[in-house]
């Protein structure tokens, strides 16, 4: 069978046994995901796609009340929380998105298809990206009174100041400042000893191994 129409099938029996958040929960939980709460419960989550307040403008997760992410993945977050904490007691890692079924692939993929967004969303039809096994996680820090460190953009702003892979032509430029600049090499710093990997287009994504292993070695979360 066809992979998208294979996706498309399974989202729709997906769709008639998890309709609310608790069955979302519960169904990530039957996939072998752990709640990083669980693991640390220092790691803050503020899930943003459960809301309205992101770049699509309506909550895509139906709820989903709790950060999720494979075993694999998850140890590794501990650890870089760890290691933040170590050399800042007091700031700790934020939780953005983790663990994304492809049912809400799809409704993202439906909002962005057609605008300038569309190329920071994965195409279902392709399998879907590392937030799909669980694999992949959205990430900031928050300082010693809760609040967001400046990486020089907010969370999910789709432009060439939050790409990682030109961060001192854009200090150059007066695009990022210092502050912002010594941050995201904090984050990254954390995040990569911890075993994480960087994407070119956004600071706050961290994959826990490349899409051929993630293919290869993990299931996909229909």
């Amino acid at each position: 069978m066809h992979l998208k129409k294979y996706l498309y099938l399974s989202i729709i029996l997906f769709s008639c046994f998890y309709s609310n958040a608790e069955d979302l929960d519960a169904y990530l939980h039957s996939k072998g995901l752990v709640d990083i709460s669980v693991l640390d419960s220092t790691i803050r989550v503020e899930l943003v796609y459960a809301t309205s307040d992101n770049f699509m403008g309506e909550a895509v997760y139906s709820g989903i009340t709790r950060a999720w992410l494979h075993p694999d993945a998850a140890q590794k977050l501990v650890a870089a929380q760890r290691l933040l904490k170590k050399e800042y007691p007091d700031r700790t890692l934020l939780i953005y998105d983790a663990a994304r079924p492809m049912l809400v692939q799809y409704k993202m993929w439906k909002l962005v298809r057609g605008t300038n967004k569309v190329n920071y969303v994965s195409n279902p039809a392709n399998g879907g990206g590392l937030h799909n096994y669980g694999m992949a996680v959205d990430v900031t820090i928050l300082d010693e009174n809760g609040n967001p460190l400046s990486m020089g953009t907010p969370f999910d702003f789709f432009g060439e100041e939050a790409h990682t892979n030109n961060e001192e032509a854009l200090l150059n430029a007066g695009k990022i400042d210092q502050t912002a600049f010594d941050n995201r090499r904090l984050l990254r710093r954390i995040m990569r000893n911890a075993g994480f990997r960087i994407i070119p287009y956004e600071w706050w994504h961290f994959n826990a191994c490349s899409r051929a292993e993630a293919r290869q070695n993990y299931p996909i979360l229909d």
